[in-house]
């Protein structure tokens, strides 16, 4: 159980390269806005996910899926993002590669079966002791990884919650600092964290938001900042399992869990779920699964998945590859995208483009605005320029060491050159080691 306490009586960096995404930013006709939701430019292909979104939302995509064609770079992640946000806040989004599924500390299928069920949520609305309020204060505590000392990792949150008769101050563990991390909670923004089971639903902000990245308005809340009051959460099918798992056993009085989830303990779940469906306790929130470098799946994956989305209880399933015409893995096979044909008639598929530069441009000032920081006009220009002579995410990626040799200044054109000459692209990398091969011969 996540431990909070209150204590007596800073702000944190946000992770995740897609933390701005909150929507395909469509208009009421279904148009593409140039900058909207967080999203720039690919115009075509979010029209098309806005397409997508309605035939889920009639249940029109039933055993079907989608797959996002494109090369390396152009937005493939964010649209599929895009759609999880278009059908719900508290819509279950899971990512993964396809090389993930191999392991050898778990089978394919299960780690399939796994992900599946994580992308599949049920909403439930009960009483709970929650704190809700404000945030005034935040404060992200971080510490070395055990396992990688270069990387810092969240290890505790002070937090400051406010309403307009109280005000409480609480401290928080690893888990909730992770989760208020990815959900991109800062100053301003008004939450609610179950004080048990540590839950964090976002309500809004009570701020004026400027540019790009609209949040919901919503008034401070009142009375005591620590209440009872009903807490509407979703969690997913994959967290009911891990609990049925622990409950039984004689394993469990010494272990304290279960030491698998069997597809019994699923079947039982799903009985479950489906009886307080029909009592008008939960509500099913199907989400979304997406599969990066669907090209590294074999032709048992592929398999699994297509009888897994005929399933009643499945997620909608998105892919995405930057491949053409490949091997499908475990077969000498070649086919379109390295995806079995049978396969591919139940995918609807959308190609994605590369980005332009007046669209690189306004990513790059979204990453910015994002990661906080200054940069001038000059610079982004200058980013925008590198963005469409080598790759959209190089020119991303300049942003943070630009800013390094920048200090506490703004990011201006020379600092950026110099992160230039520090890390090179991949065609001057390539060249480079040519060259040198070259000189051996």
């Amino acid at each position: 159980m996540p431990l909070i306490e209150e204590v007596a009586t800073h702000r944190f960096e946000r992770i995740g390269s897609h933390s701005h995404i909150k929507g395909l930013g469509l208009d009421e006709n279904g148009k593409a806005k140039f900058i909207a939701d967080g999203m720039v430019g690919q115009i075509r292909a979010r029209e098309a996910a806005g397409i997508a979104v309605k035939l889920i939302k009639k249940g029109k995509l039933a055993g079907k899926g989608i797959l996002l064609a494109g090369p390396t770079g152009s937005g493939k992640t964010a649209i599929a993002m895009g759609i999880a946000r278009e059908l719900g806040e508290d819509v279950p989004f899971v990512q993964i590669s396809g090389s993930e599924i191999y392991s050898a500390e778990i089978k394919k299928t299960e780690f399939l079966k796994q992900a599946l069920r994580r992308a599949i949520g049920v909403r439930i609305s009960e009483e709970r002791k929650v704190y809700e309020g404000k945030v005034e204060r935040i404060q992200v505590n971080k510490t070395k990884h055990p396992f990688n000392p270069y990387i810092e990792i969240p290890e505790s949150v002070v937090i400051t919650l406010k309403t307009k008769d109280d005000e409480k101050t609480i401290r928080a563990g690893r888990e909730i600092a992770y989760r208020l991390l990815e959900m991109g909670v800062e100053e301003g923004d008004v939450i609610q964290i179950d004080a048990e089971t540590g839950r964090i639903s976002k309500l809004g902000t009570t701020k004026e938001e400027e540019g790009l990245f609209f949040k919901k308005k919503t008034e401070m809340p009142s009375g005591p900042v620590l209440k009872i009051k009903e807490f509407t959460y979703t969690v997913t099918l994959h967290d009911l399992d891990l609990v049925n798992s622990r409950a039984g056993g004689i394993f469990s009085i010494f272990f304290g869990g279960g030491l698998e989830i069997t597809d019994e303990i699923r079947e039982k779940v799903d009985e479950t779920i489906k009886q307080w469906i029909e009592e008008g306790k939960a509500i099913l929130v199907p989400g979304v699964l997406f599969i990066d470098e669907c090209h590294m799946l074999d032709i048992e994956a592929f398999s699994f998945l297509a009888r897994a989305m005929e399933n009643e209880l499945a997620p909608i399933l998105i892919l995405a590859t930057n491949r053409g015409i490949t091997k499908v893995r475990g077969t000498d096979l070649e086919s379109p995208h390295g995806i079995p044909i049978d396969m591919l008639d139940r995918l609807l598929i959308i190609n994605t483009e590369p980005y332009k530069k007046e669209e690189i441009k306004e990513i790059v000032k979204i990453r910015a605005r994002e990661e906080g920081i200054e940069i001038s006009e000059d610079a982004v220009e200058y980013l925008a320029e590198l963005g469409e002579k080598t790759s959209l995410r190089y020119a991303v990626q300049l942003l943070a060491p630009a800013s390094i040799l920048a200090g506490d200044k703004k990011v201006e054109k020379e600092h950026v050159e110099k992160a230039k000459q520090y890390f090179a692209d991949i065609k001057r990398s390539t060249e480079y080691v040519q060259n040198l091969e070259g000189m051996l011969r």
